[in-house]
């Protein structure tokens, strides 16, 4: 089950699933990319789902609920996210005015609320970890108001740096909420790797070498990311399953590391 979590689908123009709820061990997320060139436009509706639309790249204007917002991006590694929530039922479009490249996270929820955009200031900056283990999570929708049901955020590992580490889960096996993840990621410079591990107490266990456009799927277990050497990574996450909120459970034989120093996860 755990080594059939890995999605490399080629970046092509429009809009392309990258994996899909009901297939593949996915239960609550769906996610897909977004490519248009510049005066290119695209439309996107769902009636059962709600979607966080997370820009990676691109200027453009992005129309929903009788609203316009003018949005742009360097990249993720040089700016902040900006990024707009689409409650079920909800249409957006999607106007480039230069190469655009975005993700779309969504989930089944009840219809209701409006469109919200997210820009860098309203993104929380959390320093994590120490030493090998430092990084940086941005978290972009996840204690707001607006969101039913997904959690939304960003993770950026220095080179050669772990995040998600000590290694943690949230599969409900240990008494914790279940929650089902998806992360997608980038990499700088993009012919770089990264590692992502996946495990189980039960002796489960699979590591992907992740490029820059890959996305995996965490149904269940333990999953620790580390970046090559020389190259910076970087993961857009979302969760959804039974509560929204953050609820992770430590591995026992590793949980030692952040007791030592004083910190949290």
């Amino acid at each position: 089950m755990l080594a059939d979590t890995l999605y490399r689908v080629p970046r092509t123009s429009g809009l392309h699933v990258l994996q899909r709820r009901g297939s593949g061990g996915a239960t609550e997320l769906t996610s897909s990319r977004l490519r248009l060139a510049a005066n290119e436009h695209a439309t996107y509706h769902t009636p059962t789902e709600e979607t966080v639309i997370v820009l990676q790249e691109g200027t453009g204007v992005l129309e929903a609920d009788g609203r316009q917002w003018p949005v742009k991006r360097r990249g993720v590694f040089a700016e902040r996210a900006t990024a707009l929530y689409l409650p079920a039922g909800v249409e957006v479009k999607v106007q480039a005015q230069s190469p655009l490249e975005a993700i779309l996270m969504s989930t089944p929820a009840v219809p209701g609320g409006r469109a919200v955009l997210a820009g860098p200031d309203a993104v929380s900056v959390q320093p994590r970890g120490r030493g090998q283990f430092q990084r940086e999570v941005h978290n972009i929708f996840v204690d707001d108001p607006y969101v039913k049901r997904l959690l939304v955020g960003e993770t950026f590992n220095p080179p050669g740096n772990w995040s998600s580490y000590p290694p943690h889960k949230h599969d409900g096996r240990d008494g914790e909420p279940r929650l089902e993840e998806v992360y997608h990621y980038r990499i700088d410079p993009p012919q770089g790797f990264g590692h992502q591990t996946l495990y189980t107490s039960d002796g489960e266990s699979v590591t992907h070498m992740v490029r820059d456009g890959d996305a995996v799927l965490l149904p269940y277990g333990y999953h620790p990311v580390a970046a090559a050497p020389g190259y910076r990574l970087y993961y857009l996450w979302a969760l959804a399953g039974a509560e929204r909120r953050m609820a992770l459970y430590e591995d026992p034989d590793h949980k030692w590391v952040n007791e030592e120093l004083g910190i949290r996860n």
